[in-house]
């Protein structure tokens, strides 16, 4: 593979630098940003929030670590009803309060958000899918469908790829460096996508969201927690759930979604042979949720 460079190319991606005329050229896994609102939760944090569609059932989709709702919308784009788009405390326009935070903050988060809007329905995404087990031990009947989308934890912190990818992310957010953002964030992309035009892309929108709003501090700790103190509270979620796991991805072990399709009662699991699977498996991935959930 060529190495990664930042800038990027004038016209937005390369012609003769990079991946061959093999390599995707086009689209990417975020869409544009939309306007979004603050609402405040009955825990005093105010948390950005987008709602898109109309009607019931209404579904509440909740990020990765470090991510948002623009990396969010594409799991929603074949899902009927009312969607629900919305930031954990730290990230984006939402609140950052003093300390540092856990799970169970995440989960009162996920589901002020939820409760607010009525949603029956619940989507998370890595960081969103702990927070939505956490809240699943608390509530186990709190919710009629559930999709599970690279779970990074449950009941084990996080290993060290993860705390040294966090770590590194952070602290190139805080330096308000764009080519120090630009190299963590492109570890994000599949090789075969690196130095072309979706690429860029993708880059460019995440640095904008990431140095316009920042990562608060208080994130830093959370690779060291557990979601759940033990998966045996999760027997009490009768809810048909599908769990999507990756073989080979560092950062979602395909272990911990084996685990968490074993945890439920009424469980699917799906695992893709290789990562990247919102580039290479996009719409497999896209038709895959929004029939699980649409049913």
């Amino acid at each position: 593979m060529r190495g990664f460079r930042w800038p990027p190319p004038p016209d937005g991606g390369p012609r003769t630098w990079g991946p061959g005329p093999g390599a995707p050229r086009t689209g990417r896994p975020a869409l544009p940003e939309p306007e979004t609102d603050l609402v405040t939760t009955p825990h005093g944090v105010r948390l950005e929030r987008l709602v898109t569609g109309a009607g019931d059932p209404v579904t509440v989709f909740a990020h990765g670590l470090g991510n948002g709702i623009a990396t969010t919308r594409p799991f929603g784009s074949g899902v009927t009803g009312r969607r629900v788009f919305f930031q954990f405390r730290g990230h984006g326009r939402s609140d950052a309060p003093p300390g540092s935070w856990d799970y169970a903050d995440l989960a009162r988060d996920l589901r002020a958000v939820a409760d607010l809007e009525g949603a029956g329905r619940a989507f998370g995404a890595s960081l969103g899918a702990g927070a939505l087990c956490r809240l699943l031990v608390e509530s186990p009947e709190r919710f009629d469908r559930l999709v599970f989308f690279l779970p990074a934890v449950l009941d084990r912190p996080r290993g060290e790829v993860a705390r040294q990818r966090l770590t590194a992310l952070l602290e190139a957010v805080q330096s308000g460096d764009a080519s120090a953002v630009a190299e963590v964030v492109s570890v994000e992309l599949p090789p075969a996508v690196r130095n072309t035009p979706a690429g860029w892309a993708y880059l460019r929108q995440r640095l904008d969201q990431l140095l316009r709003d920042g990562l608060a501090s208080g994130l830093a700790s959370l690779p060291e927690q557990v979601a759940v103190p033990s998966t045996d509270a999760l027997a009490a979620v009768t809810a048909p759930a599908l769990v999507i796991g990756c073989a080979g991805d560092d950062l979602h072990p395909v272990e911990v979604a084996e685990q968490l399709a074993a945890a439920l009662p009424a469980a699917t699991l799906h695992v893709y042979d290789r990562p990247g699977v919102l580039w290479s498996e996009r719409a497999d991935l896209r038709t895959r949720i929004s029939s699980f959930l649409n049913e």
